[in-house]
């Protein structure tokens, strides 16, 4: 489970970027005006005890354990020994040492061993659990417990770090426990929700509170540092603890409203405040998941801040006093094809409201790149629409596709022993074809380079090539490089940057 300390941040939405301004937290702004009368579609009067134990009983075996396993790297040091000399990255840069080399002892080679605990939901009865990404990060091995003890491997179908959310597959029986989802937009301010997960190792424990906020953005209301990704949570004051991140939040009627995903605290436990990812942005996520392992993620092109007392004063803002202040448009972008202006105030998507950083963000997650959009905006006091197609980050609208970790444009093949004393390096990985079509020809690298590192991570195999290309597959679209240095037979050394986006 996250937690957070306060400090001073700009929040920056991928979806779109923000202007380097700290956004202040509009708070809960699609609850209505209005008294609720009802929740969960039952009169307020009629709630008793039964409807919390109906809920947890139909929830608690909807809810898993995940654990994942990886093998632990050994450092630089532990490796190669205290000798620097014998480091290949002194002799990459700086040349052999001029002396005989003295052989180290190989290292035991470590075995695989839990690095991580959290929770998932099932979702489908064929075996699809969605997670948080941070759960089964840097994972080699997933391992998923059933509430009655039943063990499966699972495997990533996608995962997505910027809205932090990860799909699993499992063999399924057929009597798995599925979990309904339910609309998160009908969430009201003060409406009791239960949180479903293992925390601390507890499994099946369920906690209760109530909706404390929604749309909250963490990074701008507290001033902790900004996650990178799409920040529009479901506030509660149910108990949620390390172990709970990827359970489930649910509403009195066992429907599943949300992901639990972080927590505010400066000790690291919980403090009052719990935060899940509202089902209005998961759906999308994993539909998109599933369907092409990567999500569609549409952008407007524009660079913002959000309306606060201050900006309204020194902008000169006249009509509303929230929404989302453009502050400059991008080139060959959707904003800039509805004539969108420096100074114009974004108030819908759609009929999505955006008074806050908090509501772009999620409103934005709900549409794909092709999908065209009506915008609501403010410009000199005055009320205004336009339409816009919203682009991928290409500038597109094309359908983007996961990169394949297992077919890089390349294959490699392990050097033998032998042949590394004859290079005289201890470790490497040999470049054996390259697909002319592919990132790595078009970087003009040739069959026979010799990798010494990726990202400064040493390899030795094929196999910790594609490891690492998986992680980097799994990072955020800004980091999906691969930086490979090495040399060539002859000696020259060659340094590559291989972009793994579309």
């Amino acid at each position: 489970m996250k937690s957070f300390i306060i400090s001073v941040a700009c929040v920056l939405g991928l979806s779109m970027a923000a202007c380097a301004r700290p956004a202040a937290e509009g708070g809960s702004s699609d609850a209505p005006d209005t008294h609720v009368a009802a929740i969960s579609g039952m009169p307020a009067a009629n709630i008793s005890q039964e409807d919390f134990i109906r809920a947890s009983e139909q929830t608690v075996n909807g809810v898993v354990s995940v654990k994942s396993f990886a093998t632990p790297r050994a450092g630089r040091q532990q490796a190669y020994g205290a000798d620097p000399f014998s480091d290949p990255f002194f002799e990459f840069f700086f040349g052999g040492p001029g002396r005989q080399r003295v052989p180290q002892q190989q290292p035991e080679q470590p075995k695989q061993r839990q690095i991580g605990l959290g929770s998932g939901v099932i979702v489908s009865a064929d075996g699809y659990i969605v997670t948080n990404n941070h759960v089964i990060a840097d994972a080699e091995r997933l391992e998923v417990t059933l509430n009655d003890n039943r063990n499966f491997e699972a495997t990533i179908v996608g995962a997505d770090p910027t809205t932090d959310i990860a799909l699993l597959k499992i063999d399924a029986p057929s009597d798995l426990h599925v979990i309904p989802v339910g609309d998160s937009e009908h969430l009201h301010v003060g409406e009791w929700v239960l949180a479903v997960g293992n925390p601390f190792g507890f499994t099946s424990t369920v906690t209760s509170g109530i909706v404390s906020a929604k749309a909250r953005n963490i990074s701008s209301a507290t001033g902790a540092p900004a996650t990178g990704g799409i920040e529009s949570y479901i506030q509660t004051d149910a108990a949620v603890n390390s172990g709970n991140s990827g359970g489930a939040l649910v509403n009195l009627r066992g429907e599943l409203v949300g992901i639990n995903t972080a927590i505010y605290s400066q000790t690291g436990a919980y403090a009052g405040c719990s935060f899940a990812i509202p089902t209005s942005i998961v759906q999308k996520v994993m539909a998109d998941l599933k369907q092409y392992g990567t999500v569609q993620r549409a952008l407007l092109g524009i660079r913002f801040a959000e309306v606060t007392p201050e900006l309204i004063a020194e902008k000169s803002i006249s009509g509303t006093t929230r929404g989302i202040y453009v502050a400059s448009v991008e080139d060959r972008s959707a904003a800039r094809e509805a004539g969108l202006q420096e100074g114009d105030v974004v108030l819908a998507l759609d009929d999505y409201p955006t008074h806050t950083t908090a509501q772009m963000q999620e409103a934005i997650t709900k549409f794909s790149p092709g999908d065209r959009v009506r915008i609501t905006y403010m410009r000199g006091g005055s009320k205004a629409t336009t339409h816009a197609t919203l682009r991928n980050a290409q500038g597109t609208t094309a359908t983007v596709r996961e990169t394949n970790p297992d077919n890089l444009g390349a294959t490699f093949k392990a050097i033998s022993p032998e042949r590394l004393k004859e290079l005289q390096i201890s470790a490497g990985v040999e470049v054996e074809s390259i697909d002319p079509e592919g990132p790595f020809a078009a970087q003009g690298m040739r069959p026979g380079f010799i990798i010494l590192a990726i990202n400064q991570a040493r390899v030795s195999s094929p196999d910790e090539i594609k490891a690492l290309a998986r992680r980097i597959v799994k990072a955020d679209s800004r980091e999906r490089v691969m930086f490979i240095s090495g040399f060539y037979p002859g000696g020259r050394q060659a340094f590559y940057a291989i972009d793994l986006n579309n």
